[in-house]
């Protein structure tokens, strides 16, 4: 019988191997154009459908973030033996009662007090006009000053104007449709995701490898609590800020209160430069009023604004992930300028989950290496 196992001697296939095949399609000129044309249009077209969903990215931003500051008050309910769905059913009806309460409360005398100030923005620039510091401003850049005045008073004093700023009556009220549409959407949302965050959580760590999970949980919690008990800082910030700055305007019977304690409340949310911005606009609408009580709630507000900074804020923020000065601050600039308000709102939160990324997974296995490679 004759042996048909494979001689040994016997050439080599002429078949090239696995590791000797190349695409020799690619060696055309006309096929490695078509190929990087083809991935250029692919790379467009991901760029143009991101583009046109930047609303809808914004929405889910901010609905996940809003579910995750609200986690922290869903979890201590839950402490109290209450299911998680009762939890979010208490802490949805309180935020509703306290929206509907602040907008019944203030809807009105925001309205109010917006017409009364229009109304009054001649004889508001009238005192001013008649005051030592118009004097001052007048003697040192001459008739200038009262130019601006006038042409001040004429445009605010214009209803007009308003619609002009806006791009028309149409274009004011399909931008406050959208404005309250994407209010609902994201309340609808961030429902969804508080009640959900569990489970999406557990999906994420079924991705990872199960070596890891454990760490990836933990690593996650900390991140979600991170951010849960910065932005739950922020709010309550914000509101020791309109109470303080309510509090100094009706003391020194400055106009519109309430008006601008919900305009601190809002401006104050942005970090960094919030309570300075608002130090400005507020010393600057009780300057056209009374100079002297406008120096008082500026010197009041600059001391609150100390007070703020060394002894409420690591109080409020004793559970948010310190991180340095100075990426605080480069932080606030690249969010703000690629996402405008609200990359400035989230990059505090974004940029101190990196920071405990690279402080838990990178450095420690940098660590680890003690002998090259």
């Amino acid at each position: 019988m004759s042996d048909t196992s494979a001689d040994p001697a016997a050439p080599a296939s002429d078949a090239p191997s696995d590791t000797q095949v190349t695409w020799t399609g690619l060696r055309s000129p006309f096929s490695l154009g078509f190929f990087l044309t083809l991935g250029g249009l692919a790379a467009f077209v991901l760029g143009l459908a991101i583009s046109n969903l930047s609303t809808v990215i914004i929405y889910v931003v901010f609905a996940l973030f809003a579910a995750l500051g609200l986690d922290p008050v869903v979890r201590m309910l839950e402490r109290r033996r209450l299911s998680r769905g009762w939890a979010i059913v208490i802490v949805y009806t309180g935020f509703a009662l306290v929206l509907v309460g602040v907008l019944m409360l203030i809807i009105p005398t925001v309205v109010k007090q917006v017409a009364q100030f229009i109304k009054d923005i001649p004889s508001i620039i009238s005192d001013f006009m008649a005051s030592d510091v118009y004097a001052w401003l007048h003697d040192t850049f001459g008739s200038s000053i009262s130019d601006i005045l006038s042409q001040a008073q004429s445009f605010l004093t214009n209803p007009s104007n308003i619609a002009t700023i806006g791009g028309g009556v149409l274009q004011i009220g399909a931008s406050i449709a959208t404005g309250i549409s994407g209010v609902i959407i994201i309340l609808v949302l961030s429902l969804y995701f508080l009640a959900t965050l569990p489970a999406i959580k557990q999906a994420f760590y079924r991705v990872s490898p199960a070596y890891a999970r454990p760490r990836v949980k933990d690593l996650t919690e900390q991140i979600t609590d991170s951010i849960g008990g910065y932005l739950m800082g922020m709010v309550i910030l914000a509101f020791f800020n309109s109470v303080v700055v309510f509090i100094l305007y009706l003391s020194m019977g400055l106009p519109f209160p309430l008006l601008m304690a919900v305009v601190a409340f809002c401006i104050t949310l942005i970090p960094l430069v919030g309570s300075v911005l608002f130090w400005i606009i507020g010393t600057t609408l009780a300057l056209f009023t009374n100079p002297l009580f406008a120096l008082i709630f500026a010197a009041a507000y600059l001391v609150y604004m100390q007070i703020e900074a060394y002894v409420l804020t690591p109080k409020v923020m004793n559970r948010a992930i310190s991180i340095p000065g100075a990426l605080v601050v480069i932080g606030a600039l690249v969010g703000g300028t690629l996402l405008g308000l609200l990359g400035a709102l989230v990059a505090i939160p974004v940029t101190a989950s990196i920071l405990l990324i690279v402080k838990q997974v990178l450095i420690p296995r940098q660590d680890a290496k003690v002998t090259p490679l």
